[in-house]
């Protein structure tokens, strides 16, 4: 059975360990993320293509 009061004690712990980001951090954060969303976006718009010249689309 789900123990609530040992999640509960994780969850405080885990929330103790919390900050909030600085500045570099978060510019870093973004854009690491924005290259990963443009590199997942130019691999789908090739697959795309791809699949556009060789008829099964």
């Amino acid at each position: 059975m789900f123990n609530f009061k040992s999640f509960f004690k994780k969850c405080t712990r885990v929330w103790h360990l919390l900050r909030k980001p600085g500045k570099d951090e978060f510019t870093t954060i973004a854009k690491v993320s924005a290259i990963g969303l443009l590199l997942v976006g130019v691999i789908g718009f090739a697959i795309s293509l791809i699949m556009g010249f060789l008829g099964l689309s």
